[in-house]
């Protein structure tokens, strides 16, 4: 069997509009793959379903003292043998093959989704539910999707079951075609009260990854603070709620697989039963009995499928519910055909606040609400993403352009947005600095700006093999093994080393001392000299270095000028920037 190379070039658009819409894409981005896995389980089961007529044969055979009908009957029995095993070896192959195409699928769609949002993935949903989608949905979805050509088998092979009993025994016949789909039928009415105790599980056990997650970033600080068994606890209670809801599941599957067991036996009792009657009656022949029941007590086969279908649908459908809602998170829709011209030269104007950044100066943005702040620095960089049911706000212009009107890709090379809680990625610095970039700043000068000289001695300490070259110093995962400001200070380093048009910075300087913080603050005005900048800061010794100070009340500019003239006349900037409230009644000294 010919196996596709994974993952897929290009995994396509998915159908987003509802999860069984996103499950009946997937069936169809496999189609070939779901017709084999048919026709192998329609082999399968269709040999093992033959089975009890050369069985049944052969009986006859015996009975009557028909030596070579024994023969034939055997040698039938061989041949349907072999023919059930060869279907169920490629039967196996297709439908972990199947399995693995959509799980994969899955995982490519999330994984896009996330480069595509970048940033404003975590604000829209927590960063547990997307490790989620990533992880054991994708499997669950992948289960569902391969299942579904056994389903189809199991439905065919009934239906031709039950045409052979009809032309033996009418009674029978009927009994066979219309106990299945009501044996079948009896689970569902469990499917709705597990779904939502399993929704329940897997929003738990999110919030749990989440607290995790969390708690395994900050562990440097935790344990600074004598923190960690209180975050200990917190997780202990979390994982206590999901084996709670975990253990309420599965007494519902429990019950679910019970009757699966049970009721398909009784079935196979009562067809016995009464085909036994109608052989002490001689109107059923012993060998006709024999088929007949082997045939009947295969069907409990498509059986236990449908039953397995219909957990597969219960958790498949939850799990295709939480990927639908991370693949629909959308940044500001635009026509995305307008082009920049000139980004360098241009004024960044937002009209929702009515900041404006000119072209080639440091302005520096001073909010008192961090939550907005943030907001505003990623508004800046134009395709905001948005969550489901969230207005987009008037989109940020460049020069007079739309930035939501241009192509992503030239949005973001012409504005730089620097997060506030940016990430490392591991590997070595060099491996770091590999970033498009103007090539006007060398890495040197960007990490001198940046004052990363301490930064560049840790790193050298912690990587004996870098033989004292810090470029080829290691940087474990997410930096964890530096300190807060020297990510940062990294961090920074690679923003200003990419030297983009127009780079907006939120906090950057937030974790380091004050004596670095003023050399980082004279570092970034020498080496941005001339292009446009925007930094989101309440530090004075930043807010003197910038060209145009813009302070922001309730979304909205409210005053504009040098820092020192507006710590003179502004109460409100003043109380900001000293977090100070009495610092806000009017003082006449200068600054």
């Amino acid at each position: 069997m010919l196996l596709t190379p994974l993952p897929l070039a290009d995994p396509g658009r998915p159908d987003l509009s509802s999860p069984l819409a996103f499950l009946r894409w997937l069936q169809r981005s496999q189609r070939r793959g779901q017709l084999l896995a048919t026709l192998w389980a329609l082999v399968e089961m269709g040999g093992q379903a033959a089975l009890p007529i050369p069985l049944g044969l052969g009986v006859q055979a015996a009975v009557d003292g028909d030596a070579g009908g024994i023969w034939r009957a055997a040698g039938l029995l061989l041949l349907l043998g072999a023919g059930a095993s060869v279907g169920t070896v490629l039967l196996h192959r297709q439908a972990v093959w199947n399995w693995i195409h959509a799980a994969t699928h899955v995982r490519q769609l999330v994984a896009r989704q996330a480069s595509h949002l970048g940033a404003g993935l975590s604000r829209r949903i927590a960063t547990g539910e997307v490790v989620a989608v990533g992880s054991g949905d994708v499997e669950r979805i992948g289960w569902y999707v391969e299942l579904v050509a056994r389903v189809r088998s199991a439905v065919i092979v009934w239906l031709a079951v039950s045409v052979v009993v009809l032309t033996v025994d009418p009674v029978l016949g009927a009994g066979v075609l219309l106990g299945v789909p009501v044996l079948a039928a009896s689970v569902w009415p469990l499917i709705g009260p597990f779904e939502r105790r399993y929704e329940q599980q897997r929003a738990l056990g999110g919030k749990a990854t989440e607290l995790a997650a969390d708690t395994v970033a900050g562990l440097r600080v935790l344990r600074g603070i004598g923190g960690e068994e209180l975050f200990l606890e917190r997780y202990r209670a979390a994982s206590q709620k999901v084996r709670a809801a975990a253990v309420r599941s599965s007494r519902i599957w429990s019950l679910m697989q019970a009757q699966q067991v049970l009721l398909p036996g009784l079935f196979v009792v009562g067809v016995t039963w009464y085909g036994a009657r109608l052989v002490a009656s001689g109107e059923l022949a012993v060998g006709t009995l024999i088929a007949v029941y082997g045939a009947t007590a295969f069907l409990a086969a498509p059986l236990r499928i449908l039953g397995e279908a219909a957990h597969a649908w219960s958790v498949a459908r939850v799990s295709a519910g939480r990927a639908v809602r991370v693949l629909s998170l959308d940044r500001t829709t635009g026509t995305a055909e307008a082009a920049l011209a000139r980004p360098d030269k241009a004024d960044l104007h937002d009209p929702a606040s009515g900041l404006t950044a000119r072209a080639g100066e440091l302005t520096a943005v001073v909010c008192g609400d961090p939550d907005y702040a943030g907001a505003l620095a990623e508004r800046l960089g134009g395709h905001v993403p948005l969550a489901e049911g969230e207005r987009a706000q008037a989109s940020a212009r460049l020069g007079g352009t739309e930035l939501d009107a241009v192509p992503l890709a030239e949005a973001r090379a012409a504005v730089l947005v620097h997060d506030k809680e940016p990430v490392l990625l591991s590997g070595t610095l060099a491996e770091l600095f590999d970033i498009p970039s103007s090539g006007r700043v060398p890495a040197a000068e960007a990490l001198a700006a940046a004052r990363s000289d301490d930064v560049l001695e840790a790193l050298v300490e912690g990587s004996p093999e870098c033989g004292g070259d810090p470029m080829r110093a290691r940087i474990t995962e997410r930096g964890r093994s530096l300190s807060g400001g020297q990510r940062q200070r990294l961090a920074l380093a690679r923003a200003l080393l990419a030297d983009p048009p127009v780079l907006v910075l939120d906090e950057p300087t937030s974790a380091v001392d004050a004596h670095t913080e003023s050399r980082i603050a004279s570092g970034l005005r020498d080496t941005r000299a001339g292009r446009t900048t925007v930094v989101f800061a309440t530090s004075p010794l930043l807010l003197d270095q910038a060209d145009r100070v813009v302070l922001l009340q309730e979304g909205r500019v409210v005053a504009a000028g040098r820092h020192r003239e507006l710590m003179r006349t502004e109460p409100a900037y003043r109380a900001v920037v000293t977090r100070d409230e009495e610092a806000a009644r009017p003082v006449g000294g200068a600054v």
